[in-house]
């Protein structure tokens, strides 16, 4: 940085098309450059975007299309701009947003610059806490700072400006200098986030939660270092603008550490289910598309069908492909003997024509061979714990899966004693099974299988690569660690 210009500020506003720096354009800059006591020069014009202005734009900020008309493009002021910004240090309301627009359009423009940031919303929560709202309008309805044009460049900029210089007296500790340092981690956070929120964060393994002002979950994230990861969403330059909206709505972070990357990885995606938090995007996506399903019918009898799983709703199997789902049902028919009029195969029905009454099978026989049917199927399905380590020596993670289902999960005391798998659900929290957390547990078993013991109401048999190694009478109590270790 110049020497001359080290301690000049350049006081930014801005206004534009929308809130994307990629998909909208500036169509208002202002900069009033200050020497952190006084203003030592002013600058304001109108942009034209080269595009049109929403009505939703012209309704805050007043500027139409044809106040635009004849400005001059960005192209013919980005050198004038470059000028005035190039070795100061680059001041604004929600720096980043400004920021990110002035300097996208710059590089457009053929000139690279970047400066060091410092934001007065941040600088504004250091110097004076506790406030309601950090807003522009209201700060300086708290201060009794002057708001004249408020929406436009020009008026936001000035006002900025008075609000930064009276934080500069007020400043006695000079906090700003902490904040101006060239890689300082505060300048990085969303601008309503408390540093001491983040400070808080532990590096473990585990899962965190954003939440917004009113302190609802809007995203929920997993992480081997969560405070490492966290931060990872506060670094680089994105210009999109769901990114831009994503930060300004962080006010708090909480979290919740796991003993393995499984652990939070299934509480992820456990947590999105249950918050349906408004920027997670990936684990909403990922849900199986068909199921194997049973009803009863007017008649009072049971069938089997196969068709399209709505969210939440509970079935005998899930299945990603329509094909594997058919294979099951065509194995009951022919194990078990079922009538294949009372099964409904989705878009490939292999039923030739309905039955009349005088047809109908004895209704207690036909039912209780569908309902051993799906008994026998789930019975078939395994039954086992996966134990690791906890979040502590004393303790270890524990994973149930009951019948082929992920039944819960959570941490077990190495010096409790534990008799049949009851003890052990009783010691976990339930969770509703779904397809992917399924996925995850099963992949982790196969990788894994000395961390596996298979389990029945009266035993626990420890696994191996080959075969169950050992088995224990459930009539005297016993560590479970014993088994483990």
């Amino acid at each position: 940085m110049n020497q001359s210009k080290k301690q000049e500020f350049a006081i930014v506003d801005i206004e534009t098309t929308g809130g994307s720096a990629k998909a909208s354009r500036i169509t208002e800059v202002a900069i009033v450059i200050h020497d952190g006591n006084q203003v030592l020069e002013r600058w304001e014009t109108l942009v034209n975007p080269g595009r049109e202005i929403p009505n939703s734009i012209f309704a805050l900020t007043g500027i139409d299309n044809d106040m635009v008309k004849d400005a001059p493009l960005f192209d013919e002021v980005a050198e004038h701009i470059f000028s005035m910004l190039k070795d100061r240090i680059f001041v604004a309301h929600n720096v980043n947003f400004d920021y990110s627009f002035i300097r996208f359009q710059l590089q457009e423009s053929g000139f690279e610059w970047s400066a060091i940031k410092l934001c007065t919303v941040r600088y504004a929560r250091k110097i004076k806490p506790g406030l309601l709202s950090y807003s522009l309008g209201r700060l300086c309805d708290y201060l009794d700072i002057p708001i004249e044009n408020r929406h436009r460049a020009g008026g936001d900029a000035d006002a900025t400006a008075i609000l930064f210089a009276y934080l500069k007296v007020l400043d006695t500790d000079q906090v700003f200098q902490d904040m101006i340092k060239h890689k300082a981690v505060d300048q990085r956070f969303p601008p309503h986030l408390n540093p001491q929120e983040f400070e808080q964060l532990p590096n473990d393994t585990g899962v965190y939660y954003f939440h917004d002002k009113d302190g609802k979950v809007i995203y929920v994230g997993k992480a081997v270092n969560i405070k490492k990861r966290v931060l990872s969403h506060f670094t680089g330059n994105n210009i999109q603008a769901q990114r831009q909206h994503f930060l300004k709505e962080i006010y708090h972070i909480s979290y919740e550490c796991c003993g393995t990357e499984l652990m939070s990885l299934l509480l992820e995606c456990a947590e999105i289910k249950k918050f349906w938090p408004k920027y997670n995007r990936a684990l909403k996506r990922y849900e199986p598309k068909f199921g194997l399903f049973s009803y009863e019918d007017q008649n009072g009898y049971l069938h089997l069908a196969i068709g399209k799983v709505n969210r939440g709703q509970a079935c005998i199997q899930l299945f990603q492909r329509e094909y594997d789902a058919i294979q099951l049902l065509q194995s009951f028919i022919q194990r078990d003997d079922i009538n294949p009029q009372f099964c409904q195969f989705g878009h490939a029905s292999l039923s030739t024509r309905s039955l009349k009454k005088d047809e109908l099978p004895d209704r207690i026989l036909h039912n209780t061979r569908i309902e051993r049917c799906i008994e026998d199927w789930l019975k078939q399905q395994p039954s086992y714990v996966l134990i690791d380590k906890g979040r502590n020596a004393d303790e270890k993670s524990c994973i149930v899966v009951e019948n082929g289902l992920f039944y819960g999960m959570g941490y077990i005391d190495q010096y409790c004693q534990y008799q049949d798998l009851e003890d052990i659900k009783a010691q976990v929290k339930r969770y509703q099974s779904n397809h992917y957390m399924m996925e995850l547990v099963k992949m982790a078993a196969e990788r894994q299988p000395a961390k596996v013991y298979f389990v029945t109401k009266t035993t626990i048999l420890a696994a191996t690569a080959a075969e169950p190694a050992f088995s224990y009478d459930n009539q005297a109590p016993y560590s479970l660690f014993e088994l483990f270790e």
